[in-house]
């Protein structure tokens, strides 16, 4: 199926403006992609005609409410191919998931003196709770580090793997390098040595096909914000034998069964991980963004994304003084780079007045930057609304703003 661009364009209103009086060209999409029709009128339909409290209420609207959020649930169990729905955690986002699984997991099976291996390419959610949970239960982190080129050392986990190592948390598609890992091939090492995997598939679900059972993940995260969902909806993806044998994460309304004063008792699968009131809107409007990615094809989606990647890669090798970081041939939608001799937020912040919208920083990746020396880095990233005009518009900007700034 050949994607129609143009027509793809028109279901994004929010990309037909004028920014300090220049087109808007949208270069942020691995931070949060744009939203559909399709999803924001989903929102509003459920606000208008049956919004209600899920599970709870003895009415209409809060029955369709309830029924709409669990048709969900089963859409995304389909998408990721999950063994069953009640391996299917709805949360906030994807920190919230992983942050879930290090204070759960790690109540449930770490010991003083266990090791978590984290890869060094990963975000900070991905680190940060991790370090939360040795720290609380007295056990370490152990760094599987990347290559120059972006290249996972997936090799070395050989020797760091030993009797004290419990889990590994990696990402399926880097944030900043855009390298996709070779994931299956890392939880079978770790379970040839029982060993659990978290992978974070944040930056993955959008443009890989994603079977859960096949890659024998035993916990998956991801968040609905980057694949033309809402902000604020984030899924856990997690074997049930192992989810059955973590205490909850959070108390109150949902994830119990019986409440007293001496004694409480949880709830089932997945409910015993969903306390309090869910993001209902974003979750209903979550199911319309799952099926519009679907109508258009993840496979055909990512392929058109693929040719975005390499024709501005092409495009940014010729400039000079420039610098790719990440440069492996198995990649995602995103190019990290800095100039010679130009700040990045000098840069970036010239970008935007010319009507592009790229992030700067560090991008929630201390140790990529530090890997690299870098204070500071530029990232673009693409989705399936980007155009190859668009990519000629922002290198002619860059060629200008090369000769500006230096």
């Amino acid at each position: 199926m050949t994607l129609d661009i143009d027509q793809i364009r028109k279901d994004f209103p929010i990309l037909d403006q004028q920014v300090y009086n220049k087109p808007l060209i949208y270069l942020d999409s691995a931070a949060s992609s744009q939203k559909p029709l399709a999803v924001l009128k989903k929102e509003e339909q459920l606000h208008l005609e049956y919004y209600g409290n899920i599970h709870r209420g003895a009415h209409y609207l809060a029955d369709q409410a309830t029924n709409d959020f669990e048709a969900v649930r089963d859409k995304v169990a389909g998408f990721i191919h999950a063994e069953s729905r009640e391996e299917i955690i709805f949360t906030k986002g994807t920190t919230e998931s992983i942050n879930l699984v290090a204070f759960s997991f790690g109540e449930a099976f770490i010991q003083a003196g266990d090791e978590i291996i984290v890869s060094e390419m990963e975000h900070h959610a991905n680190i940060v709770p991790w370090q939360m949970m040795v720290e609380r239960k007295g056990a370490r982190i152990v760094k599987l580090p990347f290559a120059d080129d972006g290249r996972l050392e997936v090799e070395k986990l050989d020797e760091l793997i030993n009797a004290k190592t419990k889990l590994i948390a990696v990402a399926h598609v880097s944030n900043t390098l855009g390298t996709i890992n070779p994931v299956k091939e890392i939880i079978a090492k770790a379970h040839a040595q029982g060993v659990k995997v978290m992978v974070d598939g944040a930056q993955a679900v959008k443009h890989i096909l994603v079977d859960v059972q096949e890659l024998d993940a035993d916990f998956y995260v991801f968040s609905a914000h980057k694949m033309y969902g809402p902000n604020g909806v984030g899924v856990l993806y997690g074997k049930k034998a192992l989810l059955e044998q973590m205490p909850p994460y959070q108390g109150g309304g949902e994830m119990i069964s019986e409440v007293t004063f001496e004694k409480t008792s949880y709830n089932e699968l997945p409910y015993k991980f969903e306390a309090g009131t869910p993001h209902i809107t974003g979750v209903i409007a979550f199911g319309v963004a799952i099926d519009y990615l679907l109508q258009l094809g993840v496979a055909e989606v990512a392929s058109y994304e693929n040719q975005l990647l390499e024709y501005a890669t092409h495009k940014m090798e010729q400039i000079e003084g420039m610098r790719i970081f990440g440069t492996q041939k198995a990649k995602s939608g995103v190019i990290t780079f800095n100039i010679d001799g130009i700040h990045p937020f000098d840069l970036g912040t010239m970008l935007d007045k010319m009507g592009i919208a790229v992030r700067t920083g560090r991008l929630c990746a201390d140790p990529v930057m530090d890997h690299y020396q870098q204070a500071a880095t530029i990232r673009i990233s693409f989705a399936v609304y980007n155009t190859f005009d668009e990519i000629d518009r922002f290198i002619e900007a860059l060629n200008k703003l090369v000769v500006m700034l230096r």
